[in-house]
């Protein structure tokens, strides 16, 4: 009888050990944009009813832990890019400003996981000097390649961007992430599949007994993840593959709720207030 009880008293201190080990997460949602009037449920689900309307805010996701990191998916963007008049009216906060409020300057933020290379989840990278960047590898690719040459399809990507990206590569500043469910990091998992650029990617963290996940573009609204439709047209490269994704985001935590849209303001209903523009996740 002594060897199994052994081998469960040291089952049970490996465990006691890892999990001391493990760090901790808090997951904040902070807007730093909104469009002032709400716009119709179709620019961004699939068939979705014509008189449904949806709040759009343009958001990062702070992972802040206990081991020394600051993380943000995504970085925004400034305000100064062409692409922006096709948002007027909007207000906006510059990014690094946002997260004053939960007293962050820009050097603060250790890395930066983008979730896919359109302007406004991008252009932000350069408020953020000491961040390490991660992107997926074939997304990169596209991004400062194929997309560019005949052909391709460069909507949404702005060149300035692309500049930036090929320099963070040239100073090693920039990880490139070489497919689907990678831990990155100790609690950080990236995960494949809605395609919403040529390989988008969303984050699932670990914050205790809970997962959050943080879809970005791969889910637009939640209305979306509700009626499981993909995004309408421009949204998604593979409708089919959106609603696949988001079945198997359901599979990815403990609770749907912990399962964050990109653009939805309701986002900020849903969880529990810090300040004005910032919700905690839990």
């Amino acid at each position: 009888m002594k060897r199994p009880i052994f081998i469960a008293a040291f089952l049970l201190a490996f465990t006691l050990a890892a999990a001391a080990q493990s760090p901790h997460y808090t997951v904040y949602a902070i807007r730093f944009a909104s469009l002032v009037h709400p716009t119709p449920l179709t620019y961004w689900v699939d068939k979705a009813p014509e008189k449904d309307s949806v709040s759009i805010d343009f958001m990062v996701w702070l992972i802040k832990g206990d081991n020394g990191k600051t993380i943000l998916l995504d970085a925004g963007f400034l305000n100064d890019l062409e692409e922006t008049k096709e948002f007027q009216p909007f207000t906006y906060m510059r990014p690094d400003s946002a997260l004053a409020k939960l007293q962050l300057s820009p050097g603060d933020i250790t890395d930066i996981i983008l979730s896919h290379p359109h302007w406004d989840h991008i252009d932000g990278v350069s408020l953020f000097p000491n961040a390490h960047v991660w992107m997926q590898k074939e997304d990169y690719s596209y991004y400062v390649g194929g997309a560019w040459q005949k052909g391709g399809a460069s909507g949404g990507f702005n060149k300035r961007d692309v500049r930036m990206m090929l320099e963070l590569n040239l100073a090693g500043k920039l990880t490139l992430v070489d497919g689907d469910n990678k831990e990155i990091m100790p609690g950080i998992t990236v995960y494949t599949g809605s395609r919403h650029t040529f390989n988008s990617e969303f984050v699932v963290v670990q914050t205790g007994s809970n997962k959050v996940l943080l879809a970005s573009d791969n889910i637009w609204v939640y209305y979306s993840l509700e009626h499981m439709m993909p995004a309408s047209q421009g949204g998604t490269l593979d409708p089919a593959g959106y609603v696949r994704s988001m079945q198997r985001m359901k599979t990815l935590v403990n609770n749907p709720r912990f399962i964050l849209p990109g653009h939805d303001r309701d986002v900020f209903r849903r969880f529990p207030k810090v300040t004005d523009g910032v919700v905690r996740i839990e």
